[in-house]
């Protein structure tokens, strides 16, 4: 209120005790257009702002990393020198398509041993002639079996004999201690015989010519006696000599067969170690055969060379040293991107991704995907199982196949941005969990299949 005539104060306006009261005027003051405006304009935009509080928000885990290919086969790759040498020739350009199999550049010796260009015709000769030597050493085994074969028969047959010497023997030795018992008996007869005719000479009862008789008998059966005991003798020798000849008989033959089965063991040793020989030279005209495969670099699989690491002619490489790099030709986009360990439990195989990728412009709403121009849909393909080393996890994504199919010129290596979609939820609720650096949300469908809880309505 505004006083406009006169100055009167409040206790003059309220005085009953006043005869004569004065008229006062009031005036209502109305604030300039722009303030209303501007009241109205803020009033509009908390309501606004309030409402836009409550608009979904997608929750997400933000990535970097690079083009890919989906399987390894189709990766770029490094093709080495397997065997050192000098680059000869170059049989194509960097940037140019080769097919499978082409010849990339070609590779000469450098080691002395390989530069005979006739050594696998020199390495044949020589498995031939040890191999001839082989067969003759194997005949010469079997001529060796086969004398210890027959030495085995001829110690039979000689062991057979002297086994009949020594029974005949023995059947001598036992008829010549027949015949000794029987002289013996004789000689005790003819002595009886002889002492009772002296008897009877001495009493004058027998004449001298009967008593010499009788000693003359007496003297031819102590002769026998003496024989019988001698044959006796004899036989028993010859049976200890027909035993001693056994023992001869074996002991030479043992000898015998020994050195033939020493000749023989010698034989063999010599067969295997020329087998060795052989084994070992066809190993190595083997490895001639395939080293000289290695002098030209073939293409694995349609491709393009991008850089040669080695150029030049005459340019000394190593074993296993880089020559070039080749990128093959057909392969399937994919890409890599790295994620904190913090984030990675939040993902799944199958998830959702959106990428943005080096060169191609885009205008990128993380928490409002579909309102974003230039992306491109993805999914997870794989989630490693352990770091890279660095602390983070490697996801490797797959194109959507339910999405806008990805550039056809986008080249390996290229960077790219990608974009985890997780659960919608409110824009205050976001805010209130970037401000207090929380974590987002799991998904309870991907929390209880993970957890082993019991989804809802289980029993």
């Amino acid at each position: 209120m505004k006083k406009v005539k006169g100055r009167v104060g409040a206790e003059n306006i309220f005085n009953p005790w006043l005869a004569e009261p004065r008229r006062v005027v009031l005036q209502v003051v109305e604030p300039p257009f722009w303030i209303r405006k501007g009241l109205s304009v803020l009033g509009i935009l908390a309501l606004l702002f309030l409402g836009f509080l409550f608009l979904p928000w997608t929750q997400n885990i933000p990535a970097v990393g690079r083009v890919t290919s989906l399987t390894p086969n189709v990766r770029p790759q490094t093709i080495h020198a397997m065997i050192p040498g000098r680059i000869l020739r170059w049989y194509t350009e960097e940037g140019k398509l080769v097919r499978a199999q082409d010849t990339i550049l070609v590779i000469g010796e450098i080691k002395d041993y390989y530069l005979d260009p006739e050594l696998p015709r020199r390495l044949r000769e020589q498995i031939e002639a040890k191999e001839q030597a082989l067969e003759a050493q194997e005949r010469k085994i079997e001529a060796l079996r086969q004398q210890i074969r027959a030495l085995e028969a001829a110690r039979e047959a000689a062991l057979a004999r002297a086994q009949n010497a020594l029974l005949q023997a023995e059947l001598r030795y036992k008829a010549d201690s027949a015949a000794l018992k029987a002289a013996e008996i004789d000689y005790a007869v003819a002595q009886s015989q002889y002492q009772r005719q002296e008897s009877l000479y001495v009493k004058g009862l027998r004449s001298l010519t009967e008593l010499q008789n009788r000693q003359a008998k007496f003297q031819e059966a102590e002769a026998k006696l003496v024989a019988a005991r001698n044959r006796l003798k004899a036989s028993q020798a010859d049976v200890e000599n027909a035993r001693l000849q056994i023992l001869a008989l074996q002991a030479d033959y043992r000898e015998k067969l020994a050195k033939a089965e020493s000749d023989l063991r010698s034989a063999e040793a010599y067969a295997y170690d020329l087998q060795a020989t052989i084994a070992k030279l066809r190993n190595e005209l083997t490895n001639v055969e395939v080293r000289r495969g290695f002098y030209a670099v073939l293409a694995p699989q349609d491709g393009y060379v991008v850089r040669a690491v080695k150029t030049g002619v005459g340019e000394v490489i190593k074993e296993g040293e880089p020559l070039l790099v080749f990128m093959p030709a057909q392969y399937q986009l994919a890409a890599e991107v790295f994620v904190r360990p913090l984030d990675v439990a939040l993902l799944r195989p199958g998830q959702k991704v959106r990428l943005q990728f080096d060169g191609w412009p885009a205008f990128v709403f993380s928490g409002w995907p579909n309102l974003s121009y230039g992306t491109f849909g993805g999914r997870i393909r794989a989630i490693d199982y352990v770091d890279m080393g660095t602390g983070n996890f490697r996801i490797l994504i797959e194109p959507d196949p339910e999405d806008e199919p990805w550039p056809s010129l986008l080249r390996l290596g290229g960077g790219v941005r990608a974009w985890f979609l997780l659960n919608d939820v409110p824009i205050w609720y976001e805010l209130w969990r970037q401000i207090n650096g929380f974590p987002p949300d799991l998904v309870p469908q991907f929390y209880q299949s993970t957890s082993g809880a019991p989804k809802k309505g289980s029993n």
